[in-house]
């Protein structure tokens, strides 16, 4: 197989003989979600019923997330405690998938030499093939390329009435504190036609919301003819009949552009809420981040969706603590925040993630002061999401119910058009 690193070392007994299940347990982001569903339809094509105790498992799953340090230590710990398990069980099999095997193989290796299969982001296809080879000697296999694009393999959707939909593979950009270029690859864009023909077949099994997946969705398409197709696939969406909600994620600032808001606005489908991620309102940190925007033009595209679409909710990310970030540069991400009144925001303390350009910076900061500009952060946004809650105190809103709540098993809970729980 091209463009393959492979290895193999000697098994015992097979899984067959602790019966037919799986357990499966998602790190990271909604692509990761996207591509556990993947991996559990491919499994349950092969016979596997799913488990949610890996005690009860002849497999057990980790789909991994490199994003952050935090997410290595909960891939390992987890890893740890399978260790006795699968002792105990000899014919149990262990798989790591995902964004940390595609960039550690070696390192999962080194610090769990009784993982059984590891496969990256290139060849989740490969899932089943890799397990039967692995009865004999387990396999370790990375593409550098993708193999089989996720959305023609088959899946286990979480829920009845929403799914997730991949448009793009990959990333252009080269933020420096980024790692996904590295590990999903250039971008690449499936055909319009091709994501209109399988959200139909989603419709027809009983969907009425989709959430359309891309690292940068408003790029979409460039590949293709050149120029982005965003807003294209927004309005080939919006004629499917039965299909009531489109959702997006996540849109990269720089390639947000008029025709998509005009989509947006016209597409009765299409909700009332944008996640445009910041990161930083800091023109000096935007620039050492590389986002290619600067805070002017963030914030006229700010202002040009909320001109078109009359109470969009916006959401956005914020990372804390890059390198060399001052007090200054983080007032002005707090002076941003008041101004825009984010209804949401997911704010991150930096991490360092080898292999980035950031992470080579000079002028790291101390855990402490990361910690205290992270808690104020969070006090100004959760004062804002508050008030932005407030002000819909009396209104009558659409909401898709999505199950029962985890706080309180006597209530549902459910999902309003501009992205409320």
């Amino acid at each position: 197989m091209p463009n393959a690193i492979r290895e193999a070392r000697p098994l015992g007994a097979s899984l067959d003989l602790l019966g037919r299940k799986y357990y499966l347990r998602t790190f990271g982001c909604q692509m990761n979600e996207h591509d556990s569903e993947r991996m559990a339809g491919m499994l349950e094509a092969e016979g596997y019923s799913r488990t949610d105790s890996p005690e009860d498992a002849s497999v057990v799953l980790f789909n991994t997330c490199c994003i952050r340090e935090n997410a290595d230590d909960k891939l390992y710990g987890n890893l740890g405690h399978m260790k006795p398990l699968k002792e105990a069980r000899p014919g149990m099999k262990i798989v790591v998938g995902g964004c940390l095997a595609q960039k550690d193989r070696e390192g999962i290796q080194r610090r769990a030499p009784f993982v059984d299969v590891v496969l990256g982001t290139h060849n989740l296809a490969s899932l089943p093939r890799l397990l039967r080879e692995s009865d004999i000697a387990p396999s370790f296999e990375i593409l550098e390329q993708t193999e089989v694009f996720p959305s023609a393999l088959p899946a286990r959707r979480s829920s009845p009435w929403h799914a997730w939909v991949s448009i793009s593979i990959g990333c252009n950009n080269a933020c420096t504190f980024c790692i996904v270029p590295a590990v999903r690859g250039a971008e690449v864009s499936r055909r319009v036609g091709d994501i209109v023909h399988e959200v139909e077949g989603l419709v027809r099994d009983g969907v009425i919301e989709v959430t359309l997946l891309g690292q940068n969705v408003n790029s979409y398409g460039r590949d293709l003819d050149g120029t982005p197709l965003f807003s294209k696939l927004l309005f080939a969406l919006d004629e499917v009949e039965g299909l009531e909600r489109v959702r997006f994620m996540s849109p990269h600032p720089k390639d947000f552009r008029s025709d998509s808001v005009e989509a947006m606005a016209a597409c009765r489908s299409v909700c009332e809420h944008i996640h445009l991620p910041v990161q930083s309102g800091s023109e000096r940190i935007l620039k050492l981040m590389k986002r290619a925007y600067s805070r002017e033009r963030y914030l006229e595209k700010i202002a040009m969706v909320r001109a078109a679409i009359s109470g969009i909710a916006i959401t956005t990310d914020i990372i804390v603590g890059f390198p060399g970030e001052t007090e200054e540069d983080f007032q002005a991400t707090l002076a941003l925040v008041h101004e825009v009144r984010y209804d949401a925001a997911y704010t991150f303390q930096y991490s360092p993630r080898p292999g980035t350009a950031a992470a080579e910076l000079p002028e790291h900061l101390p855990k402490k002061v990361v910690q205290d500009r992270y808690e104020r952060l969070s006090a100004v946004q959760d004062g804002i999401s508050r008030e932005c809650n407030e002000a819909l105190v009396g209104t009558v809103q659409e909401l898709l119910i999505e199950g029962i709540s985890k706080k309180d098993p006597g209530r549902l809970t459910g999902r309003t058009r501009s992205n409320k729980v």
